[in-house]
């Protein structure tokens, strides 16, 4: 910012209330325009202003449309800021009018009219009013479209402050948006705000925004990262940084907007890891849709760690056992270390899932990240550490290498799951989401809190045995494709391979098109259209789909598992769906128990508040 956006800006937090959306330079509309400041009010409309830090005596000659002024380079034509706020303004009124949403309704006698007043001024933070009006000023700049720098000092009563920014508008009238309302401006006005629905788990429209000259597709229902999501996405600096979030908070979205802004900022490539391989295959192709394919590379963390052996000739881990994942990282770490892998290969890394790395994988993954952008994004949540050990906790961040001191974030809300679901799951594993004090900069244990989204409460369905509970997830699949559910949004996980194999050949005699995500099948998951994903719940981590069946829910947990261990592992499969969640058994245990039990509490509880 300069010296006089700074102080407008100060101004605008400090004057206004907190139900005011404020937007500093960021790109606005389908042509990209990046007015100084945009501030809107579901109760008063929207304004743009630009701000300019021009003196009295560095303006030799003004007139509607351009500015001549004196700088170092001598003189230096410019648009006038009013005409630059006016244009970006009626573009911006141009294209909400093309939604009948936030349009006056037929019946009324402004039919066709945006809903709300618009308007546009401009800041003049270094000449006074009275500087103003002694250099006729006002003769270019109509007096009521411009602030001056008395009028943004601190000590301005507020009101007197809004009465300024109000006296812009041509018109007021009364006005009352709602939230979808509010919800469809921001779609409108940040494309990179939107969220595809079919885009599962990055969600946002990554792709470069719509050309003027086509159609803009409207539809008829929207969904944008809420405010508090978007403010956290576009304050993602350099350093490192790390994000606590719930399952279904959001950071997977987060993480993608980043990746989208850095992808066009950066000319080194950007590095996505994860933990899950269906997790990374998805991400790569959804990067791949977006055209990011060449700057942004997704990988497993030991996919990546293949690569990095592979491309520098370091031999491979010679053993094919249970010890070659350890192998092949303690291989890589010792290639960076003798200099035979460069370190900083990377404008930025970015690993979703974190919860599920080894410290030491830290330690290496800061040594790839360039010095000179030093951008690292960590998300974390360790209600969903389901593939490692259970003393992970016993770290500080620091000793990692992580500097992350206070740039750490906590997203308590869960956007995924409706609020049935999200409590029947916490309810089951309720001993888990204890949240509970970190370390120095340890990780908290967040219990999730519902967006309030509401559905269908979850069913347990009690089958007879083991061959009625293929039997039961067969009819339920087709009672849901009679009303009209699309196959890509129906998920069985299951706990066990063999499980898998009875689950595919069930529905492959059913008839009903299925793709199993087993040791083959993970990477090329989603490239299979119309088909059923049977996931196991490991391989289902990051992942979400309307509608999730998990049968054999009576063989959890078996007699020597780790209780704990496995309930996480419930609790991260129940939370993939969106929509629906339907649970199967034939044997009764521990897990259907306690499931039983938490459906039934909800039950009462939401009777209770009815």
């Amino acid at each position: 910012m300069t010296g006089g956006e700074k102080r407008f800006s100060e101004r605008l937090e400090q004057k206004l209330e907190n139900d005011y959306l404020l937007w500093y330079d960021v790109p606005i509309g389908r042509k990209q325009r990046r007015p100084d400041f945009v501030v809107f009010h579901p109760r008063r409309g929207l304004l743009v202003l630009e701000v300019k830090d021009w003196k009295v005596d560095t303006i030799l000659q003004a007139d509607k449309d351009q500015f001549t002024l004196r700088t170092d380079r001598g003189s230096v034509k410019e648009v006038s800021p009013l005409l630059q706020a006016r244009t970006y303004a009626a573009e911006v009124c141009a294209q909400l009018q093309q939604d009948p949403a936030l349009l006056h309704p037929p019946s009324s006698r402004h039919a066709g009219k945006l809903a709300m007043p618009w308007a546009y001024g401009v800041v003049l933070a270094n000449i006074g009013r009275q500087q103003f009006i002694e250099g006729d000023l006002g003769e270019v700049l109509p007096e009521h479209l411009v602030l001056c720098r008395d009028e943004i000092f601190d000590s301005v009563d507020a009101e007197a402050f809004q009465e300024r920014l109000w006296a812009m508008f041509p018109q007021v009238f009364p006005l009352a948006l709602t939230l979808p309302q509010i919800d469809r401006v921001r779609w409108h006005l940040f494309p990179e705000l939107r969220v595809d629905p079919g885009a599962s788990q990055f969600g946002l429209s990554l792709g470069p925004p719509v050309a003027a000259s086509k159609a803009l597709q409207i539809p008829e229902l929207i969904k944008v990262m809420d405010a508090q999501q978007e403010q956290l996405a576009r304050s993602l600096g350099d350093e490192h940084r790390i994000i606590h979030g719930v399952a279904g908070s959001g950071k997977t979205m987060i993480l993608g907007f980043r990746a989208m802004q850095l992808a066009q900022a950066l000319d080194k490539p950007i590095l996505v890891l994860c933990y899950n391989k269906t997790l990374a295959a998805r991400l790569s192709q959804l990067i791949g849709e977006r055209g990011l394919a060449d700057r942004v590379d997704v990988r497993n963390f030991h996919a990546w760690c293949h690569q990095m052996l592979t491309a520098y000739h370091v031999p491979l881990p010679e053993s094919s056992g249970p010890g070659y994942f350890v192998q092949l990282v303690e291989k890589v770490m010792e290639g960076v270390d003798r200099g035979q892998i460069p370190r900083h290969q990377y404008g930025a890394v970015m690993i979703d899932e974190g919860h599920d790395f080894e410290p030491d994988w830290y330690k290496l993954i800061v040594q790839m990240i360039d010095p000179q952008t030093n951008s690292l994004l960590v998300l974390y949540d360790d209600a969903q550490n389901i593939n490692g050990r259970s003393d992970r906790r016993k770290f500080t961040w620091k000793s990692l290498g992580v500097q992350a001191q206070g740039r750490t974030t906590i997203l308590k809300l869960n956007y995924r799951n409706t609020l049935e679901i999200l409590a029947v799951a916490r309810g089951f594993a309720n001993e888990l989401l204890i949240e509970q004090a970190g370390e120095e900069d340890g990780v908290p244990r967040l219990a999730p809190e519902s967006a309030g989204r509401r559905g269908a409460l979850p069913v347990l369905i009690r089958a007879n045995d083991a061959r009625d509970e293929l039997a039961t997830v067969v009819q339920q699949i087709r009672d849901e494709q009679a009303h009209g559910r699309r196959l890509d949004d129906i998920a069985v996980l299951f706990r066990h391979a063999w499980q898998g194999e009875q689950l595919q050949a069930a529905l492959e005699q059913a008839g009903i098109s299925c793709k199993l995500a087993d040791r083959n099948g993970k990477s090329s998951l989603f490239l299979v259209e119309d088909s059923v994903k049977l996931i196991t719940m490991h391989s289902s981590k990051g992942l979400e789909f309307p509608l999730v069946l998990i049968p054999y829910l009576g063989q959890l947990p078996r007699p020597n598992d780790d209780e704990a261990h496995e309930a996480r592992l419930l609790y991260v499969a129940m939370t993939r769906a969106t929509e629906r969640l339907l649970m199967v058994h034939s044997e009764d245990s521990v897990f259907s128990a306690r499931i039983r039990a938490s459906i039934n509490e909800v039950s009462e509880q939401l009777a209770q508040a009815e």
